[in-house]
């Protein structure tokens, strides 16, 4: 058994792993936002909501693992982990927002964000770190909204689907690694980048998503 938060080698894989997705993401979110310009303002604000949760996601990763240990490492320890919860609501938000406004859309993404405010606010307020059965919620969080969102996108061609579901395969699979980050070198790092893969996978969907969206009035 080891840390692989305390094992500098480890932890720079950790840090440059989510430093890496951090960049693509910030590479990614100004081609979404072109996207979703033509389509409206609810579509551009979902697009917006996506792409805030993201870079916050990897903003708050990348930095807790690449600083020392001590109360600011902490401070984004919990931010990271409460992040996750803003960041599977806000990869909902666009596929709500980028289709005609109803009320099964409204009540599906008004669920979501309260059920990502309870758990953001859940990992912030409490003192202990991230455990496995947490992860295990992110997931079973993450598959609840890729089936929720799936009703919403019928206009979208067969492989932007291939993309959303194979970004959750991904998701899913990294959990392993995350499980086993005490026992196996670098699995941690494994873990990040399995996110990020499924993290691309799911900018893909979106913009196919937009591709085939009409055009929303204000």
């Amino acid at each position: 058994m080891f840390d692989p938060i305390t094992d500098t080698k480890q932890e720079v894989a950790n840090a440059s792993s989510h430093g890496l997705a951090l960049l693509a993401a910030c590479l990614a979110t100004p081609k979404l936002l072109a996207a979703a310009l033509p389509l409206g303002v609810r579509a551009h604000q979902g697009v917006m909501v996506f792409a805030a949760t993201m870079l916050l996601l990897y903003s708050a990763s990348t930095l807790y693992h690449a600083l020392p240990s001590g109360r600011v490492k902490q401070f984004f320890l919990k931010l990271d982990h409460a992040a996750i919860y803003l960041f599977i609501a806000g990869s909902y938000t666009p596929f709500a927002l980028s289709q005609p406004s109803s009320l099964q859309s409204v009540i599906a993404l008004s669920l979501v964000w309260a059920a990502a405010a309870a758990g953001f606010l859940m990992k912030t307020l409490t003192r202990h770190g991230s455990t496995l059965w947490s992860t295990g919620l992110y997931v079973a969080m993450g598959w609840l909204v890729l089936l929720a969102a799936l009703p919403l996108i019928k206009p979208m061609p067969p492989l932007g689907t291939a993309w959303l579901v194979i970004g959750g395969v991904a998701y899913t699979l990294g959990v392993v690694f995350y499980a086993l980050d005490a026992t196996v070198r670098y699995a941690h790092a494994v873990w990040h980048a399995c996110v990020a893969t499924g993290t691309t996978c799911h900018v893909f969907a979106v913009l196919s998503v937009l591709d085939q969206a009409a055009p929303l009035r204000h």
